[in-house]
């Protein structure tokens, strides 16, 4: 009697266990998996006590800040308090968070986890709302990347009581999260102090020239007479910018400020800090994208978007800001438009990009031309030459900045590395393979445990297996099957221009940048590049308050947009660091002009 008593005691608790989600076959210990990531491999370690989960840890991994990471944070709290691996995997993010919940699937089976086991941890347990929901605000931004986030910040310090951000990604700061950061403005404090000269009229004429004087000159002036006071304003909101100024790829001047914290994240951390500021004052709605504009009497009074794609929502609002993005991941959408710069490249699926694939849709577009938006400028993509062969992200060492070179593969130098953008893409799609290898020296990474402004150390690129070392040229040129006295001919011709102050070598490149130095000393760093679509300059129109016109140049009441999903700013072709500056300069404008109801 006393031993079936002990018996049912024993399987009232195993089924007590298992009632919980976790499994009773779980042995207590601590388990590890390597995955393969979005960027790199990581570890997802998991602790077991007392047959649950009681601890994940993925914390050592090069996810991007703001995306990869924001959804290794997200998992691991669900997964562990729920118990199971059966919970929704984070919309912008998905390779992350499928690598994440195989690491932890694969570790439950190193702990004892059964078939039985495993078919109730992936059981489904995530369960969303259908019921519609309605909200009133004053302002309702549709996109919460950079221009979004901005416009939000902006409204609510511009009076609007109430502010919406519907965006359709599982975390906020989109694109913006993994571009470089760079931002274009004339700043005298800083550029003085270096020794740059630097004008706002130089700007703007180096930003109509830029984009082939195609660029709206309204629109260009503001910009570039306005980047100035966008950078205070972001410095006043907690935005700390490095003291040096540098010079993105294809900026045609040196006025790129880079945040101290890595890349765009310098940007998006700060405005999520400073909308949780306000309280209920501003709700944000993630997994959440806009399906329609809601359109009474000519004028624009609202969205229609669906949550977690069950629950529809309606939100009203006597102003709306579309900041949803450009169109770069759309595959059949950039071939259509394609008849500009690049009409002689095919930009199908064997480009990629260097955007969020969920976001560059260019539903913003559609969405401004449903209202009646003018829609401009779709021919005008511009192609970045960082990209990463295979998948176009901007991965490994950047481009930016200077004292690196571009050789082909006959170990030879083919442009100047100071060109713009197109000018760069252009000459790599007529080297051999259309690819080239990105060369620099200890001049770039004097030391290889410091993070770059990406905030990836030289060792983790290393580690990686893209970028190659070697401690002299010779060396080098074997690692990259590349003719040795070709590859120490590109370089003596290089340093002879960085020597040789305003005298132009045989590409045209001018040493005028004060980074501009020789390259003579190992280690030597090299990986491959190939271009990649970066950015879509074409959009809705609009003028310097943000507003969206219609054909005739009329403001559409109650719509506004900011930030890539806009057209007429850059032109054929944008400057590197001028995205940023537009992003902000005018995502701040679009939220003042929205809560004052221009």
């Amino acid at each position: 009697m006393k031993q079936h008593i002990a018996l049912s005691a024993a399987l009232a608790a195993a089924l007590a266990v298992m009632s919980t989600g976790a499994s009773a076959a779980l042995k207590d210990g601590t388990y590890e998996t390597q995955v393969i990531g979005h960027n790199a491999p990581f570890t997802v370690k998991v602790i077991v006590k007392d047959g649950k989960v009681t601890t994940i840890d993925s914390n050592q991994n090069l996810e991007s800040n703001g995306v990869g990471r924001v959804a290794l944070e997200k998992l691991t709290k669900k997964v562990v308090d729920n118990q199971s691996v059966g919970v929704d995997v984070v919309t912008g993010a998905t390779l992350t968070s499928f690598a994440f919940l195989k690491g932890v699937s694969d570790d439950l089976a190193k702990a004892g986890a059964t078939d039985e086991d495993m078919a109730k941890w992936k059981k489904k347990v995530e369960q969303h709302p259908t019921t519609p929901l309605t909200l009133d605000s004053d302002v309702v931004v549709i996109g919460g990347g950079g221009a979004g986030l901005a416009a939000a910040l902006s409204a609510l310090e511009s009076g609007a009581k109430k502010v919406v951000v519907l965006e359709k990604l599982g975390y906020l700061g989109g694109s913006t999260q993994v571009s470089g950061g760079a931002f274009n403005a004339v700043d005298d404090k800083r550029q003085k102090a270096q020794g740059i000269v630097d004008s706002k009229p130089i700007f703007f004429e180096a930003t109509m020239r830029g984009g082939h004087f195609v660029g709206n000159p309204e629109l260009v002036h503001y910009l570039t007479y306005n980047a100035t006071d966008a950078v205070a304003w972001l410095e006043k909101e907690g935005v700390e910018f490095r003291d040096k100024i540098g010079s993105a790829t294809g900026s045609l001047g040196q006025r790129s400020h880079y945040g101290k914290k890595p890349a765009g994240w310098a940007y998006t951390s700060v405005f999520e800090k400073r909308l949780a500021d306000y309280g209920d004052r501003v709700e944000i709605l993630t997994d959440t994208p806009a399906e329609h504009l809601i359109v009474k009497d000519g004028r624009v009074v609202g969205v229609k978007a669906i949550r977690y794609g069950k629950q529809p929502v309606t939100v009203n609002a006597a102003s709306t800001v579309i900041a949803t993005g450009g169109f770069g991941a759309n595959i059949p959408m950039r071939q259509q438009v394609n008849t500009g710069v690049w009409k002689e490249v095919s930009l199908d699926k064997r480009i990629g990009t260097t955007n969020i694939n969920g976001a560059a849709q260019g539903k913003g577009i559609e969405l401004g031309r449903e209202a009646g938006a003018d829609i401009i400028g779709l021919s005008d993509i511009q192609l970045h030459p960082n990209g990463t062969p295979g998948t176009g992200l901007m991965q490994d060492i950047a481009t930016s900045g200077r004292n690196r070179l571009f050789i082909n593969k006959n170990g030879d130098r083919f442009v100047s590395e100071s060109a713009a953008r197109d000018t760069l893409c252009k000459a790599i799609f007529a080297q051999p393979g259309g690819t080239y290898f990105l060369l620099m020296n200890k001049l770039r990474y004097p030391d290889e445990t410091t993070p770059d402004r990406m905030g990836v150390t030289m060792q983790d690129m290393l580690k990686l297996g893209r970028v190659k070392k070697a401690e002299t040229l010779d060396e080098m040129a074997k690692i990259l099957n590349v003719p040795a006295e070709n590859l120490k001919a590109a370089v003596a011709e290089y340093n002879k221009a960085a020597s040789n102050k305003g005298t132009a070598d045989k590409f045209g490149f001018v040493a005028t940048n004060t980074d501009d130095a020789p390259m003579t000393e190992g280690p030597w760093y090299a990986c491959p590049k190939v271009p990649t679509v970066h950015h879509t300059m074409g959009g809705i129109r609009i003028n310097v308050h943000a507003q969206a016109l219609d054909k005739d140049g009329n403001p559409i009441k109650g719509l506004y947009a900011a930030g890539e999903v806009t057209g007429g700013i850059h032109g054929a072709n944008r400057l590197g660091g001028n995205a940023i500056a537009d992003v902000f300069t005018f995502g701040k404008v679009a939220g003042e002009s929205a809560a004052k109801g221009l």
